[in-house]
């Protein structure tokens, strides 16, 4: 669709807020294969389970300060008294379930950090270290989760991750460039080719 903020054609699911034509233009679907901002969009995508992404990106510089920058040590070390401020935090989704899941998956990215040597190496070896790239026409031909989310939400859940479910994956795989779902019109996929 044809944004009229710049005559840019984009994926029709970011025309309604610029927060979300920004992160489109500037984010999704990047490859990222720095550890530290990988870990920022894991954090992220477990809160954003069962809410809308746009409620996550309104209050994603909330989540930075609170998450100390998505420090995956720093968060692995919260305590019981560190989780209680930050369900009195209103600058972040307030969820006991989503703030404990945080810290247990700081934990086990930082487990995965040792075995592999980098959660980058991990993440990316479900696709052989490649960006998959669809060429959806429309944003109804979009897959919610695929074989690849499932095995590695699988993968991930047997080593202890939380809120970590097939289509988070995905949602994950999509923000960090792990598949590129930009539609064949929109300019980021142009610009690809």
């Amino acid at each position: 669709m044809m944004s009229a903020i710049d005559n840019k054609t984009r994926c029709g699911w970011c025309l309604k807020e610029p927060i979300y034509i920004q992160y489109h233009d500037e984010e999704w679907g990047k490859p990222v294969h720095d550890d530290k901002l990988l870990f920022e969009f894991l954090l992220l995508e477990s809160f954003q389970a069962g809410l809308s992404w746009l409620t996550v990106l309104k209050k994603r510089d909330n989540f930075r300060k609170s998450f100390v920058n998505f420090d995956a040590k720093k968060v692995s070390k919260f305590d019981a008294e560190k989780v209680e401020k930050l369900m009195l935090d209103a600058g972040i989704i307030r969820n006991r379930l989503k703030i404990e899941a945080a810290v247990n998956n700081a934990k086990r990215f930082l487990e995965i950090q040792k075995e592999f040597g980098s959660f980058d190496k991990y993440i990316w070896s479900f696709t052989e270290g490649e960006p998959l790239i669809n060429y959806p026409k429309t944003l109804s031909e979009l897959a919610a989760k695929t074989e690849i989310s499932d095995t590695m939400s699988k993968d991930m859940v047997k080593r202890g991750f939380k809120f970590i479910g097939s289509t988070i994956c995905y949602a994950f795989m999509q923000a960090v460039g792990i598949v590129d779902d930009h539609v064949e019109d929109c300019w980021r996929k142009k610009q690809k080719k």
